[in-house]
């Protein structure tokens, strides 16, 4: 038994308001997937902020429709798609799908999409290859504190040149007297 007019309109709903909040759209041959992987891809992508979303390609394109941020996305609807939209830390997202490729080895990445540009998967796998959300703001901490450590140095380190040179100067001084 086919949708409903109605039940379609609340799928293309349901799905402009998930590409309101994403940042990001991946675009997914699910071909050959059980329910099973495709629930273990789902609890992977919960971790960031990601959801996977299986629809028609034609209710994807009802739902981007008018919107200039994800119409790229329409040349990528061909075949059998899930949509992994993600939010936050796009890139938890890309690694989690990654990872989930790679141990099912039956899914490929047709493209995706990122604040209006389409990615190639070149620029998929480096977005995957960047470091998390956290480890980047340990190392921006850490490089700040390397900072002000130098600075509190350096400024110790006036008077304390002052007195060596006064005193090497006071020095000379009197030998030479």
């Amino acid at each position: 038994m086919g949708r409903t007019l109605e039940s379609k309109k609340k799928i293309v709903e349901e799905l402009k308001d998930l590409l309101s909040q994403a940042e990001m759209a991946l675009v997914l041959d699910y071909q050959g997937l059980t329910i099973k992987e495709m629930s273990d891809l789902r609890t992977r992508l919960q971790a960031s902020n990601g959801v996977c979303k299986v629809t028609k390609n034609t209710l994807m394109r009802n739902a981007i429709d008018g919107n200039d941020a994800w119409s790229n996305l329409d040349s990528l609807l061909t075949g059998t798609n899930a949509f992994v939209l993600a939010k936050g830390d796009v890139g938890s997202a890309v690694k989690a799908v990654q990872a989930f490729q790679k141990d099912t080895k039956k899914s490929e990445t047709k493209g995706g999409l990122f604040e209006g540009k389409l990615l190639s998967l070149d620029e998929i796998k480096a977005i995957g290859n960047l470091p998390s959300k956290e480890v980047l703001m340990a190392q921006i901490a850490g490089a700040i504190n390397a900072v002000t450590t130098k600075v509190a140095v350096g400024i110790n380190e006036i008077p304390s040149g002052l007195a060596r040179s006064l005193n090497e100067h006071a020095n000379n001084s009197e030998s030479s007297t």
